[in-house]
Formats: C-alpha cells, structure tokens, sequence
C-alpha cells in the first residue's frame, strides 16, 4: 500500500499520541490492543507518514516532529519514547485566536509563541502543504481558536488537501463549509472528536440505554477536569461555547425527548495541574423507573486524554484516505457519525457504528 501523508496543525498532547501510536502498532505480531480496526482498506497504523506540522511554540517550531512531541506543555503519556526521526521540522503557524492571554500566567503549562515577525503567511502553509505531499490535514487547535481554524480550514481547500477536524469548532458540520469541501471534491470529517472510551461516549451509551430500559431521565450532569493545556485554555469559559454545544447536543441527541437546560449540565470543570493529561469525569444521571419510582446513578471515569484521542483519529485518517482513494468528496457522514461528537448527522451509536463498517468495506459511500 502507499503511504497516507498527513500535515498536523498543534503538535500538542494528542498529535503526539497519535505519533507514537504510529509507530508502536508497526509491530506485526505485537497484540492490538487499543485499535478499533487493525487494517482499513488494507492500511494498516503504520502506513500513516507525517510529512508536515505546523504550531506557534517556540519549544517545538524548528524541532524534528519526533522531538516536538515530547517537549513542554505536552505531558502525555509516553508508550512509545523511541520515535525515530522523521526528517519534518515543525514549521511556524499563524497565531490569531489560538492562544488565550490567560495562560501566560501558568508556568506549568506556559506557552511561548514564537514573534509575531516570525509568524507563517497563508500562502507559506499552503506551499508546505502542497510541497510536502500531504493527502490532508490534521486540525488540533485549541478549544475556542475559531479564527486560526476557519484559516487552516481555507489552507486545506487551497492546498486541495482532505480535513479531518478533531475540534469543536463547527466545519463539517456547517452547510456553507461543508458545500465548499463537496464542490472541490475533498473530503471531510469532523467536527470534534468523540474519545475511544471516554466521557461523551460513556454518557451517550448510558443514556440510550435509560431510554431502552424505559427509564425517564430527568436530570444529568458531565463535570470533567484535567491538568492538561486543554483545559488549562478551556478556564477561559468564553472559548467554552462550541464545546459546551457539542458535548451536549451528543448526549441530548440520543433522547426521545430532550432535557431541558436547566435539567442538563455537560462541559469541562476545571483544570488541575498535577493530573497532567489525565483526565477525570464525573456523571451523575437522575431517573424514574417502574412505579414512578426515582434512582440515580454515579459514575468516576479516569482516562489518559490524548491516547483516547488517538484511538480514533487512527481510524479517521484511513477512512479519509479511502474516500481519496475512491474519489469521493465533502463529508463523510457515516464515519464522521461514529468518530466525531458533532457530526452533521447524528446517528444512534450502533447505527453509525454499522454505517462505519459499511463505508470501509465499499458498500456505503459516505
């Protein structure tokens, strides 16, 4: 097979779990523990080249990618320290909105933005991307960082690349967006990645199966925290509304009848330093059952953030690539169902899960 080129926008904690999950499921008799699929369309992890990357730090802008994965603020868990060098430097970015002023204030997870002097041109990422190969690019931008998405959105139409956006901030599932990536033939997938096993996906199930148990769900809240840069940006809680909207309308869209606002409660908490990318959630679900009768559920989920991340995005980039290889253009509503949290058509988990397996085995377009 040949390879999958991707460009990546933010080497932060989730570009480098993806990374280094490349490189660890290279392995062929190593189990595959983690992967959703081990083989898509005949690609496999390891068929998966970075051949260019773009951030905005100075610890990381001019470091070979296998460098720029580990350096501060990433604090991700390290499965696989031996990346070897790919021959990519970690180009300059455009800033905009994709830092928030208050960080600055944290030396945990300060970040140092290269000089705005220094700062890339729309038609250097263009040309990088172009130059480089790239079959699409990666979107790992901050939470809140509409601007700075919305330009690299315009770059990848440009540049004629596919666009896997793994933020919430609303491309795919936008009309207007969307119709642009289907008149260039390019497809998309987005907007903002659903975790392998992590807290939308764990509320989702859970309220699904209240509803299939004939259960009344009344009240319900997501509280998560984390001490990763993620949400040390999301403290800032006027970069917090697309996220707010996507993490609800996930679960709100499996109900029959939705839950008021004041009965429903889903986004991140705080940020605490020392839990690193180790991220907690806390659910709480309130019910009545047969008789009328209440009862309540509680739940403590505890995943490390990045590598949940990862674990889908693996599987995005070879669905994207599929649709390359087929020459099908703009969204790609059934994988974006399964991977993504706000998808532009949300399909019941066990149905987009089906229209998944349907689209890589040829027999479902999109």
């Amino acid at each position: 097979m040949t390879k999958i080129k991707i460009a990546i926008a933010g080497i932060g904690n989730c570009a480098s779990s993806l990374i280094q999950g490349i490189e660890y499921y290279k392995i062929e008799d190593k189990e595959p523990i983690g992967l959703m699929h081990r083989e898509i369309g005949g690609y496999k992890p390891g068929d998966i080249k970075v051949v260019a990357a773009f951030d905005i730090d100075a610890r990381k802008v001019g470091k070979d990618v296998s460098e720029a994965i580990f350096a501060p603020p990433n604090c991700t868990a390290v499965f696989c320290p031996d990346v070897p060098s790919t021959g990519v430097k970690v180009k300059m970015g455009r800033v905009l909105d994709g830092v928030s002023d208050h960080m600055k204030n944290y030396k945990e997870s300060q970040t140092f933005v290269v000089s705005k002097e220094q700062e890339a041109t729309k038609a250097d990422i263009v040309n990088e991307i172009k130059n480089s190969g790239a079959d699409m690019l990666l979107n790992y931008l901050p939470v809140g960082s509409e601007e700075a998405v919305r330009f690299y959105v315009e770059c990848a139409l440009e540049a004629g690349v596919a666009f896997i956006n793994n933020m919430p901030v609303f491309i795919a599932s936008n009309p207007e967006w969307a119709k642009r990536f289907e008149e260039k033939n390019i497809p998309i997938i987005g907007d903002d990645i659903k975790a392998q096993l992590g807290a939308t996906i764990t509320h989702r199930i859970l309220a699904d199966l209240f509803e299939k148990r004939g259960v009344k769900l009344e009240r319900t809240y997501q509280l998560n925290t984390g001490g990763n840069t993620d949400f040390l940006n999301m403290l800032n809680r006027n970069r917090l509304a697309s996220k707010k909207e996507s993490k609800t309308e996930a679960v709100q869209s499996v109900l029959s009848h939705k839950l008021e606002d004041d009965n429903i409660h889903i986004g991140p908490s705080d940020y605490v330093a020392w839990q690193k990318d180790n991220k907690v959630c806390f659910l709480r679900m309130e019910g009545r059952l047969f008789g009328d009768v209440p009862m309540n559920l509680e739940l403590r989920l505890s995943v490390e953030d990045s590598p949940n991340s990862g674990g889908v995005v693996i599987d995005a980039i070879r669905c994207c690539k599929l649709a390359l290889d087929r020459g099908i253009g703009g969204v790609l509503y059934s994988p974006a169902s399964y991977f993504m949290k706000h998808p532009a058509i949300q399909y019941p988990d066990d149905e987009a899960h089906r229209r998944t397996e349907e689209f890589i085995a040829g027999t479902r377009e999109r």
